[in-house]
Order: structure tokens, then C-alpha cells, then sequence
């Protein structure tokens, strides 16, 4: 008879811990935190911001590529016209300079706007890894209820803390009514 291989941590992807309340899942997240993990998501039905302040979400990237996309449109939108203006099809009307910079400022704020917006878009996309078709977690039936009335925590195994046995052993001590292994 064959013998099967043993499991490895890199076989898992992690465990997924069922909660019914949103305190039970910040209770849980907290008490991840006190015993070493870090490498942690949760799942919610709505949208619950101390979620993501309990497991340290800290996103500096988003607004830092919001300002140069604002900073690269406003650069856009006032070299187009002056350009145009000065260089490329210059006419002297009404006397005016060639460089009339209060005129530009209309058209220099728009485009400032919508490269911000569509670098704050895309950027989104990026940083969430979006679109992501599929994820481990889905293999877990009970991942269903996510989208209706459960929450979700799910201890990573590539984090450092990570030993299988541990991490099972500590969400089952806690509030939680399920926990599933999650495969790769």
C-alpha cells in the first residue's frame, strides 16, 4: 500500500474561523494579535472600519498615488495649453501674452481631477489585487455565509507564527462555531 505524503505548511493556505457578531471577530482579531500572528484576513457581509483598524490595515499608498496622478494632470492639462498657446499655434488676440496662465486654470483643474480619480481607481484595482477570480477560501463551504450574516478570520500560513496545530488550537478556543482548514 502506498503511504500518502505527510502535510506541509505549504500545502495549507490557512485557517478560516466562523463568527456570528462583529465583536466576537474584533475579540478574536485582538486576541490573534496579543499571541504573535500577523499575517491575518477577515470577511465581513458589510463593511465594518474597525475591522480594518484591528488588523492594522494602514494604507499610505493610495493617497500618495492619488496626489501624483492629481500633480501629473495638472502638469498635462497646463503643458497642452501652453503648448498649443505658445508654441505650437500661437495667436495674439485681443493683445494678450502668449502665455495667459489665468486662462489655463479652468482646464488645468479638470485634468487635475481626472487623472486623481482615475489614478485613485486603477490604483485601487492594484493594491487589492483586483480582479482576483479566485481564492482558496472558496473551497470551504461554509465561505458562503460570508456574504449574508457570518464573519470570517483567517490566519495565514505564511505567517511566521503559523504552526497548523497552534493556530487550530487557537481559534477553536475561542468564540468561534467553526474552523475549517483551507487548502491551497
Amino acid at each position: 500500500m502506498r503511504k500518502l505524503p505527510e502535510r506541509t505548511e505549504f500545502e495549507m493556505f490557512g485557517y478560516l474561523a466562523c463568527f456570528a457578531t462583529v465583536d466576537e471577530l474584533l475579540d478574536e482579531i485582538r486576541r490573534a494579535r496579543a499571541n504573535g500572528f500577523e499575517e491575518m484576513e477577515a470577511y465581513t457581509p458589510l463593511p465594518v472600519h474597525e475591522v480594518s483598524e484591528a488588523l492594522g490595515h494602514k494604507n499610505k499608498r493610495l493617497p500618495l498615488l492619488v496626489l501624483i496622478g492629481g500633480i501629473v494632470g495638472a502638469c498635462v492639462g497646463f503643458g497642452l495649453q501652453y503648448w498649443t498657446s505658445t508654441i505650437d499655434y500661437p495667436l495674439n488676440i485681443g493683445g494678450r501674452p502668449f502665455n495667459s496662465w489665468p486662462s489655463f486654470i479652468v482646464v488645468t483643474f479638470e485634468t487635475t481631477i481626472l487623472f486623481a480619480a482615475v489614478t485613485a481607481v486603477l490604483g485601487m484595482f492594484a493594491l487589492n489585487g483586483l480582479p482576483q477570480p479566485y481564492h482558496p477560501v472558496f473551497h470551504v463551504p461554509a465561505f458562503q455565509l460570508a456574504s449574508r450574516n457570518r464573519f470570517f478570520l483567517l490566519l495565514l500560513s505564511r505567517d511566521p507564527r503559523f504552526v497548523p496545530e497552534e493556530a487550530e488550537a487557537h481559534l477553536s478556543a475561542g468564540p468561534a462555531l467553526s474552523v475549517h482548514e483551507v487548502p491551497r
